[in-house]
């Protein structure tokens, strides 16, 4: 079932309900009003027949005793008045002894035939007065004053679920507009939707949309750009390889030998090329990452030491390391930290060492790596973390600190570096901590 039609179905069911109980508490009160007015009236027609009686002169009461008194009648209505002796003194009707007989006091039904009738009798200095209604002229004027009091209510119904129809179709109008603007969208349309004129209840509703479309072009734009970027990259070692292979293929002796070794190096450079696309790939595309362990920082910086080969022997510690967690998956972290050491090794003079600290603020830590090297211009500062920018066209694959940039930047912390006043470079990774609990269940998903 749609909206629109739960809608109407469950407010119109409701308002129908609600009038409804409304009309009918509203006719009971006025049946039960209506029926007091009239035993009302016909008691008062009762003490005022009993009033003009007792004025009535002498004469007129001797003339009683030997005929009885004709009242004119009045449709639907009878008055019956009886002597203290049970004489008839005077009436309207001569053939209703039996309705307007004296009786009880009060109000009282009686039959005649097929008609009913509503009594009251009274009594006044002897006299007994009897007045009757015809209960069929009494329901035929309720049923005229019931039709004059439902009809508004009928049409108040009938305007209201016409007022609701509308109103909802005109609320609910937004919603088709957007499905009908989504449905005639070119599927590679991932521009934001409008907003303008949309109720403020689905504006959260486009802008999820809107934040959907965004990620999804993101997306998008990093797929194709890791396409054309391993496409770029991965052309040149691959016609190396296949230029010494062929090389290797036509000579003999030391030259074909030669020509291997140059050719396991592109392997080599291939290879660690791909590891460093793949793991720019998964970093952007927000992939998992959780191998289970706390990224405590001693253990980070050794780690990350022992997978740089060429750090051996040639990586100092500048002071104690400080006894935190980082907010981020242990594996990133040792990646980011390597990738700075492996930086500084291949920048810096060769066999000159490389200093590594850590400095605890109350939030975060921020490790420094320093070189010997020669530094580098402002220019060459701002290009340091574009993706394939090499200062030398013979060293690394040029991702290396993209890379980091994009750890950084997923969580939350930041990468800089600068040109150090007492000489070399600097590399300052600055990252979140957090507590050694909260440190075990830190992962990430797509």
């Amino acid at each position: 079932m749609s909206l629109r039609a739960r809608l109407l179905l469950t407010l119109g069911l409701t308002l129908a309900l609600l009038w409804g109980v409304a009309a009918a508490w509203l006719l009971n009160d006025l049946q039960k009003t209506f029926v007091a007015t009239l035993d009302q009236r016909l008691a008062q027609s009762a003490r005022m027949v009993a009033g003009l009686v007792h004025q009535l002169p002498e004469e007129v009461w001797e003339q009683s005793l030997m005929n009885t008194l004709s009242i004119p009648p009045i449709e639907g209505l009878a008055c019956q008045v009886h002597s203290p002796r049970g004489e008839i003194i005077a009436r309207t009707h001569a053939n209703m002894d039996d309705v307007l007989a004296p009786g009880r006091h009060g109000h009282t039904y009686r039959q005649e035939g097929d008609t009913t009738w509503r009594v009251f009798t009274y009594e006044r200095g002897g006299l007994v007065i009897t007045t009757a209604d015809r209960m069929d002229e009494r329901n035929m004027l309720l049923n005229g004053i019931v039709r004059v009091a439902v009809v508004p209510f009928v049409v108040a119904l009938i305007g209201s679920l016409i007022a609701l129809w509308i109103g909802v179709w005109r609320g609910l109008a937004p919603l088709s507009r957007l499905r009908a603007s989504l449905a005639s969208r070119h599927p590679e349309a991932l521009a934001p939707v409008s907003t303008y004129g949309v109720p403020k209840e689905i504006k959260p509703l486009i802008d999820t949309l809107n934040n959907l479309l965004r990620r999804v072009q993101q997306t998008l734009v990093r797929e194709q750009r890791f396409t054309n970027d391993a496409a770029h990259e991965l052309r040149t070692p691959l016609t190396a390889i296949k230029t010494h292979l062929q090389v290797a293929q036509r000579a003999e002796g030391l030259a074909a030998q030669e020509a291997l070794l140059h050719a396991e190096a592109g392997v080599v450079r291939l290879a660690h090329t791909l590891d460093q696309l793949l793991t720019l790939a998964r970093v952007e595309g927000r992939m998992r990452f959780d191998d289970g362990e706390p990224s405590d920082v001693a253990q980070v910086v050794e780690l990350a030491v022992a997978d740089s080969a060429a750090a051996q022997g040639q990586c100092q510690w500048q002071a104690a390391l400080p006894e935190a967690y980082l907010a981020m998956p242990r594996e990133l972290a040792i990646t980011a930290l390597r990738n700075l050491v492996d930086n500084a090794l291949h920048h810096g003079p060769k066999d000159a060492p490389i200093t590594l600290s850590a400095e605890q603020t109350h939030s975060d830590i921020t490790f420094t790596v320093h070189d010997q090297g020669p530094g580098v211009d402002e220019e060459t500062l701002a290009q340091l973390t574009q993706r394939f920018w090499r200062a030398s066209k013979q060293q690394g694959s040029g991702l290396g600190l993209a890379i980091v940039a994009a750890i950084t930047e997923r969580f939350g912390g930041d990468v800089r570096f600068e040109n150090a006043p007492t000489g070399g470079f600097c590399a300052h990774l600055r990252v979140p901590t957090v507590s050694a609990q909260t440190s075990k269940t830190i992962t990430t998903e797509a």
